[in-house]
């Protein structure tokens, strides 16, 4: 609700920006204002989050099917197999402040500097979880056999999103896009750069 809310204002925002230039005559300075509102941009840009959804799954087990004797008996005796399967939410996005965030006007041409996307969140649905076990004669239920498989399902599943190149380059490309809609009724072209402390990205163009 609240992000629905906060683009509510800013696009009318936008239609206050045109509205008001068209009736006091001074439409250059307020699109200048538009065009410099460096608040109203970063939030934006924040805003501008995509979101993914999958699921999630870990095995884990002491067996390792190798078809070795030793290992068929301790499938037979001992084994203890544990395997989890969770839905999740994903969003990624930029998280800007002053520090990491900056925006230039060169004649007809904005520029906008944000850091790279990233995971924001990760959050796993566990009413929807599905869990299944095998177990050896000799090998008992352990409640804490499950906790250990979804903390580790979470860790793997969680360092796996935040190295995901693709949704990355989804998700900047998606601000571009939102960031581009909202320059280019004001008649200017926009350049986005994606920077850290090592490297810079410039996003190619997309006429």
């Amino acid at each position: 609700m609240k992000k629905i809310l906060t683009w509510a204002v800013i696009v009318l925002f936008i239609i206050g920006i045109f509205l008001l230039g068209r009736c006091t005559g001074g439409g250059s300075t307020v699109n200048e204002k538009a065009v410099n509102n460096v608040l109203l941009i970063r939030e934006i840009a924040e805003l501008a989050s995509m979101e993914v959804q999958g699921n999630a799954s870990f095995k884990q087990s002491n067996v390792s099917n190798s078809g070795e004797w030793s290992d068929n008996l301790k499938r037979v005796f001992a084994e203890n197999t544990a395997w989890v399967s969770v839905p999740y939410t994903a969003k990624y996005g930029v998280d800007t402040d002053s520090t990491n965030f900056n925006l230039f006007v060169t004649g007809k041409t904005v520029t906008i500097q944000l850091p790279p996307p990233k995971l924001l969140s990760f959050e796993l649905k566990m009413n929807k979880m599905e869990t299944s076990s095998r177990k050896g004669w000799f090998t008992f239920s352990d409640d804490e056999t499950y906790t250990e498989v979804q903390k580790k399902l979470y860790d793997t599943n969680r360092s796996q999103l935040e190295e995901n190149v693709m949704y990355q380059k989804q998700s900047m490309d998606k601000i571009i896009a939102i960031l581009r809609s909202y320059y280019t009724p004001l008649g200017y072209e926009l350049k986005v750069e994606f920077t850290n402390n090592t490297s810079r990205f410039q996003t190619p163009d997309l006429n």
